[in-house]
């Protein structure tokens, strides 16, 4: 009896195993050819090697997100817990605890639990800003932040701006400054070195603080850092606001041409580079017969029909042959 039970018990690991690796050939197999089908990691995609059809897309990456090239380098970043990053004031390295009264299960808490729960935040918030430097920068990376995600702006700019923070308050550049206008300097500083750059009056919209102080602060942050912020470049411009009046890409290649003419021609100097992009992309689409407005220019980059209206004059001139 023990012995069937044993051959039985083998006969059905056997079959199992043989299902496994039929599932695991069927997986392995292109499904479209039946080739054989190969991991891309560096783009996180499963790649058939013989007809190049994507079987799977955005697979997940659950590696460390750094490299190391020997075991001492690697001894050395190997962590346990989400990286350390800069927008926080204490580059997330402390505790936080949710402002929910419920457990890991989702039940609420008793009336003795949320009491203590209450005074663990309040000890845990005295302790996570010691003293005002700290509650400066923990609110300062807090504007940076809502600013950032108020203009769409990515992680890497959020990351550059606390950077830019961080070292104008340990140079001591924020007395007789606000708080609000150096953390809104510094987001507009960082998305010009991106090359995501937003204008002034679109960081203006989502600041607490007048356009001008922006301005005097921006000048004053990048001169005593000596931060190296190239010009903008109109043609950065471009694809933003040919995406939010939906135009095509012929039309955004065509914008992007009118302005490279203009750069040539040495029309953009002294110019607005916003100014310059929208009458860029109004001119654009005009070129190639698709529908839209200066107003809707005007309203989607933020400036004067007056400004769209002589910039596209300039740059059709300048595509003519009419400016020397």
């Amino acid at each position: 009896m023990s012995e069937r039970l044993h051959t039985r018990g083998s006969r059905s690991r056997t079959e199992t195993n043989e299902e496994e690796s039929e599932s695991t050939d069927e997986t392995l197999s292109c499904p479209e050819c039946g080739g054989h089908v190969i991991n891309d990691e560096e783009h996180g995609e499963t790649v058939c090697s013989d007809c190049g059809l994507v079987v799977e897309a955005d697979s997940v990456d659950r590696g460390p997100e750094w490299r190391a090239f020997d075991s001492r380098e690697k001894d050395e970043k190997s962590r346990v817990g989400a990286p350390t990053t800069n927008t926080m004031h204490d580059k997330g390295l402390s505790t936080n605890i949710d402002w929910r009264d419920k457990d890991a299960y989702g039940r609420s808490l008793g009336a003795r639990q949320r009491q203590k729960m209450q005074r663990l935040r309040k000890w845990n918030e005295r302790f996570r800003t010691r003293d005002s430097k700290e509650r400066n920068l923990k609110q300062a990376l807090g504007e940076i932040d809502r600013m950032a995600s108020a203009q769409g702006l990515p992680d890497n700019v959020r990351e550059t701006a606390s950077v830019i923070y961080r070292r104008a308050l340990d140079e001591d550049l924020l007395p007789g400054r606000s708080i609000e206008g150096v953390s809104t300097s510094c987001v507009y500083a960082a998305a010009r070195m991106a090359g995501v750059p937003r204008s002034l009056d679109e960081i203006a919209d989502v600041s607490r603080v007048e356009k001008a102080e922006i301005a005097r602060t921006y000048r004053y942050v990048v001169r005593e850092l000596k931060l190296e912020v190239k010009p903008a470049d109109p043609e950065q411009y471009v694809p933003r606001f040919a995406s939010d009046l939906e135009l095509s890409e012929e039309s955004e290649m065509r914008a992007k041409s009118l302005l490279r003419n203009a750069k040539e021609k040495g029309v953009h100097s002294g110019k607005s580079p916003v100014g310059l992009a929208a009458a860029a992309v109004y001119a654009a689409a005009l070129l190639t017969n698709e529908k839209t407005t200066q107003a809707a220019v005007s309203e989607v980059a933020d400036i004067s029909e007056v400004t769209i209206r002589n910039r596209y004059h300039e740059l059709l001139e300048a595509e003519d042959g009419l400016v020397a």
